[in-house]
Formats: structure tokens, sequence, C-alpha cells
């Protein structure tokens, strides 16, 4: 870690300590070492260091390209090796940082609904975390953030002393699925992308509040 990455990954790991009382449950299912991404379910602004400060390795956030252009933001971001993406989250640029950031062993934080919950449901997924997943050779470790909704909901201006606990999962192998890609055509190349979303999203859906 970098003494800023470290600086931050310390103050919201007290942050979730003092005022969320947080929960982290099977965070040893998370590679110490090598590229691996982090799919999660998106109900809150507090979801992404929430799954980043819970784990003791360096975290690749993804953060909007136009924060990179203030000076004093932009160089916390780069010394926290923030991933600049459009307003969408893709775009080719992006996701070849992506693909980068992995290869080189890093960790990144992707969230298959693309955006946060409107009520506190799961979302179905978007395809664009497939042909991410596709693209790289990483492991796939589902997460689930549960009470970030209660705690910090897009609807509320400020975040309440709620409860939240995240909970990573067992790691998953689409090496059949990259493997079928590489010479597949193009509806079922993105047949496929939609189908690694999906199966995501099941395993998020599957974790439960409770250790086992």
């Amino acid at each position: 870690m970098t003494w800023s990455y470290r600086l931050g990954w310390l103050f919201f790991r007290a942050l979730y300590t003092v005022y969320f009382r947080w929960r982290v449950l099977n965070v040893e299912r998370v590679p110490l070492t090598g590229g691996v991404i982090l799919a999660a379910n998106h109900a809150s602004f507090i979801d992404p260091p929430l799954v980043g400060s819970a784990l003791p390795r360096p975290i690749n956030y993804l953060a909007r390209e136009t924060l990179f252009r203030f000076p004093v933001v932009g160089a916390v971001l780069r010394s926290w090796n923030a991933v600049p993406v459009n307003r969408d989250g893709g775009g080719a640029a992006g996701l070849k940082a992506i693909l980068d950031r992995l290869l080189a062993g890093g960790g990144i934080i992707l969230f298959p609904e693309g955006t946060r919950t409107l009520d506190g449901k799961l979302q179905p997924a978007r395809s664009g975390v497939g042909l991410t997943v596709i693209k790289s050779t990483a492991p796939v470790v589902p997460v689930r953030v549960f009470g970030s909704f209660e705690a910090y909901g897009r609807h509320m201006k400020f975040p309440r002393p709620r409860r939240v606990v995240v909970k990573y999962g067992r790691p998953m192998d689409f090496a059949a699925l990259r493997a079928e890609a590489q010479t597949c055509d193009k509806a079922r190349l993105k047949a496929i992308y939609q189908q690694v979303a999906d199966e995501i999203m099941a395993a998020i859906a599957r974790l439960e509040p409770t250790a086992d």
C-alpha cells in the first residue's frame, strides 16, 4: 500500500467500525496476491470503500475520469491506483485500464448492476461485467453488502449509523466459457457475456449475512 492508500484504508476501517458497526465475513476467500475481480451489489456510495477496506491488500477502484481533472483529487486518486472511466463506467479505454491492472496482479471492484439500487433490492446484472471477466483470466469473488442502503441509500442526504455487513463468496472460475468465447460467433459471444453476468449476480444473491 502507498502511504496515502494506507491512510485512507485506516480511516475507512475506523469509520465503519465506530459509526456503522461493521461485520466482515469470509474475507479469507479473497486471494492475497494476483489479479482478482470483486463483483459486488451496489446500494450506496459507501459500498466501494466498504468492500475494499476489509481486505489486507490494496484494491483498484473505478472513478469518473472527470474527477482526475481536479489537481488535489486527481493526485489522491492516482496515488490510490484508481482507474479512470467515463460516465457510464465503460468504454474501450476504461476496459483496457481494468485489464491492465488485473494482468499486473491487482484486484479491482466491479458492480454488475452498473448503478446504485433505487429500492434496496438486487438489480439485474448488465453484460459489461461479463465482457470484462471473459477478457481477463482473473478469478471472480462475489461480494454482498448488507445494510448500506439503510445506512446511506441514494435517497438520503447524510449517512445514518446503521450496521453494515460485507460478505465474500467463494471464487468463481469461468475457464470453460472463456475458452468457448475464443471461437464462437458474435451472437453466442454476446450471450456468454450476459450468462457470466447473470451467474455472478446469482452467486451474490445466494450470500447470506452469516458466516459459513
